[in-house]
């Protein structure tokens, strides 16, 4: 092992540097350096390219089991300790089993607990971040101390401790996810000392050779095999790419397939069981389950041999026959390619449905999550203006497919209308959101979001003007969002509005725009439009508030 303490220059701090104590189980890959008053413990993995520079601020603590992987930057501010597990004083507490993963800067003082994840280019600075925390890709952390146990999602600046108290709790798969990638310490650390070890490597290089020439020899019909996946008539590229990651994690593959009759109520019925390894067989197998099943919906999930759970849904194939490409990951929920091993299961499957935007499935998952139920209403175009709702079919179910395929068959009975989703509380019985998300065009509405995890949303349309005088004409407001104005100031609510910048909208970080006190829709109208004006390239949501002066409304009406 080589400890490169002298490889920086030199600074007002580093004339006497403690040396490092690191324990002789722990890998330190010789393109890293380390300096000053670091402990290092039992079975922790530095990769290359990290700088653990503890000359300014000292002494730092890396615990056991802990892995810092390449890119990383540990460093410190002279001024400023954090209080470690051992009642001691730091600069920078890194505790066990933790991962720090490439290009992430941790600068004291800082404390990260046991059993934490410190995402891609992430960077924490005067910060406490609890035992068991996960902080995503790209996020800031800063000035605050985050509870145990909490998410952080992608993208998230986190400067204030009411932003830290807010954060969501880190759930099971998530937990499981972060042991995984602390428990890659071994196998990283056998194939960096492979690598500089010249008899390993070559035995590794020979092998590959023979196993390249062997291929060769078999050449037609390997060639073949790899052509026909790659350019297979019935899947698509991105079904293809996710069945060579599934097999590569050590998952199996599953597939079902219902008619359009049984795809609303959710009844899928097995495929033949897919019992191949290698993949150009389970393309294969997969392209049959398609062909035996053409005019019915298809979808492909991943099963984990150990859990015996499925860790990814996604319809490949629909009734008019097209395949249906992988939705796109969001920040809140989703790790791309090979870092993340599983994918929230029921959201890909709802998502690719055809019928439900991403939007709205968004906040179907949200409001099943807080225990509310769904329902749903239409209405034509003539009663819309009166607003004469009439009730769909009771939503019955508490898995997010279900009620997603119950909200497309509302959607599909009532076509040519107007259809909203509500939330409801069992307990108080009473609405906590309204949103159409169909209307007579065929077209659906962006669904609003109470979350700050949800970034994407329908740029509001100029909308035409009502002969209905209480709802007034408005050239800045969709007719639904007058109407759902017009709707809160009947029932006696109130309306108001917030505002906030791109940047703080990641951070869920709204402010008031100000008061709305009319009780006339035409004057609430005005006021929310001269808000729309004044905060021109921002995000603006609309806000309904009860007697009670509690939120029943929350919709976003214009972004940048």
């Amino acid at each position: 092992m080589v400890v490169r303490s002298l490889a920086a220059p030199p600074t007002p701090w580093s004339k006497n540097l403690v040396e490092p104590k690191i324990e002789s189980s722990a890998f330190v890959h010789p393109f890293s350096n380390i300096i000053g008053d670091v402990t290092i413990g039992a079975n922790v993995m530095v990769a290359p390219g990290t700088s653990i520079r503890a000359d300014e601020g000292a002494p730092f603590y890396i615990g056991e089991g802990t892995n810092i992987q390449d890119g990383v930057v540990i460093n410190g501010l002279e001024q400023g300790r954090v209080i470690g597990d051992d009642g001691k004083q730091y600069s920078v507490w890194i505790g066990k089993n933790t991962s720090i993963t490439h290009m992430a800067l941790i600068h004291g003082p800082a404390y990260v607990g046991d059993n934490c994840f410190i995402g891609f280019r992430s960077t924490v600075f005067n910060a406490r971040i609890g035992h068991g925390c996960i902080v995503m890709m790209h996020a800031l952390i800063q000035d605050v101390e985050v509870p145990a146990g909490k998410f952080v999602p992608s993208g998230a600046v986190i400067t204030n401790q009411q932003q830290a108290d807010r954060l969501p709790d880190v759930e099971a798969d998530d937990r499981e996810f972060a042991r995984y990638i602390v428990g890659v310490n071994d196998a990283l650390r056998a194939g960096y000392l492979c690598a500089s070890d010249e008899a390993c490597i070559t035995s590794i290089r020979n092998e590959l050779t023979s196993t390249s020439s062997s291929d060769s020899s078999n050449g037609s019909s390997r060639n073949i095999s790899t052509s026909s996946m790659m350019t297979s008539p019935y899947l698509s590229q991105d079904t293809i790419a996710q069945v060579r990651n599934l097999l590569q994690q050590g998952y199996k593959i599953g597939t079902e397939h219902v008619d359009e009759r049984k795809f609303r109520t959710g009844s899928w019925k097995s495929c033949t069981p897919i019992t191949a390894k290698r993949e150009s067989e389970v393309i294969a197998e997969l392209e049959a389950c398609m062909a035996n099943h053409a005019g019915e919906y298809v979808r492909m999930f991943g099963i984990d041999p150990k859990g015996k759970r499925r860790v990814m849904e996604k319809i490949i194939q629909r009734p008019d026959g097209q395949q249906i490409a992988q939705p796109a990951a969001t920040k809140e929920n989703s790790f791309s390619g090979s870092y993340r091993s599983y994918q929230p299961s029921v959201a890909t499957t709802s998502a690719t449905s055809g019928q439900i935007n991403q939007d709205t499935v968004a906040q179907v998952r949200h409001l099943i999550q807080q225990g509310f139920k769904i329902g749903t209403e239409h209405v034509d175009e003539r009663r819309f203006r009166t607003g004469s709702w009439q009730s769909c079919t009771p939503i019955s179910a508490s898995s997010e497919s279900q009620a997603i395929s119950e909200l497309e068959a509302c959607m599909a009975n009532h076509a040519g209308e107007y259809v909203r989703m509500f939330g409801i509380d069992p307990k108080g019985k009473r609405r906590v959101m309204e949103t159409i998300i169909q209307r007579p065009g065929g077209n659906q509405i962006a669904a609003p979001s109470n979350s700050h995890r949800s970034s994407a949303f329908s740029q509001p349309q100029p909308a035409p003007t009502y002969n209905n005088k209480s709802s007034a004409s408005s050239t800045r407001l969709q007719p639904e969002v007058v109407e759902q104005i017009r709707q809160l100031i009947a029932q006696g609510n109130r309306v108001s509005a917030e505002h906030v910048d791109q940047r703080r909208f990641r951070t869920g970080s709204w402010t008031s725009c100000g008061p709305v006190d009319s009780t006339s829709a035409s004057a609430a109208i005005a006021a929310i439009e001269s808000f729309l004006s004044e905060y021109e390239g921002e995000y603006v949501r609309l806000i309904g508030i009860d007697s009670n002066k509690r939120r029943i409304l929350e919709t976003i009406i214009q972004r940048p």
